[in-house]
């Protein structure tokens, strides 16, 4: 069964509200970095029917990903940016995908994600996701980033929380646990840290500000 445009977007918009669903329509959000954070960010985004999502990972679906990342074992070997875009066509074919199979640099981030309203920073380095919040934040006058760090291991997601720490940068997770300290990555805490994201995202989107 195949909905039309319409019939899925008045679906979204009776579980919404018209309101907030045309604000949702209007949006555009970037993802930088398609893997346990990114790859579920992007698909909850799809789910609340984010008008348009822009998505960047230079990287291929490996094995070793499948634990904790949004893919499947047909999606090894492909790159994540394609991966990814297909399984969003899947629950919502009618919204706008850009997908970029790259790296982003401080170069190329502000030209990658330019209109967008939010960034979702969703690398595993922490160099890396430093990079990439100072060439939103610099270079990019309008747009929030929003965060992910401290979501390693299996205890309790109750230590998670979302902090706003800057006037343009918000930062989900426990803030301190990290595979560096021996402890590995876990599916149900990525996916809960990926989650307080999307939220986030949401809650920027419809005007709201603290944490």
């Amino acid at each position: 069964m195949r909905l039309t445009r319409e019939e899925l977007h008045a679906a979204l918009a009776g579980r919404h509200g018209a309101d907030v669903q045309a604000k949702l329509d209007r949006a555009a959000v970037g993802v930088a970095g398609l893997g346990g954070l990114g790859s579920h960010i992007a698909v909850l985004l799809a789910r609340l029917g984010v008008g348009r999502l822009v998505l960047a990972d230079f990287d291929t679906v490996d094995v070793t990903n499948l634990h904790r990342q949004q893919y499947a074992l047909c999606d090894v070997g492909r790159p994540k940016a394609e991966a990814l875009r297909a399984q969003l066509m899947a629950v919502n074919p009618y919204l706008d995908y850009r997908a970029y199979t790259t790296r982003v640099t401080p170069d190329n981030a502000a030209r990658l994600f330019a209109g967008c309203d939010v960034v979702c920073e969703a690398f595993d380095r922490a160099d890396q996701k430093a990079m990439l919040t100072e060439a939103v934040l610099s270079g990019l006058p309008d747009t929030v980033v929003v965060s992910g760090s401290g979501m390693a291991g299996y205890g309790s997601v109750n230590a998670m929380h979302t902090e706003r720490r800057f006037a343009r940068l918000y930062v989900c997770g426990d803030g301190t646990s990290d595979i560096a300290d021996g402890v590995g990555l876990f599916a149900p805490r990525v996916a809960a840290c990926a989650a307080q994201q999307a939220n986030m995202v949401l809650r920027l989107l419809l005007g709201e500000t603290a944490p």
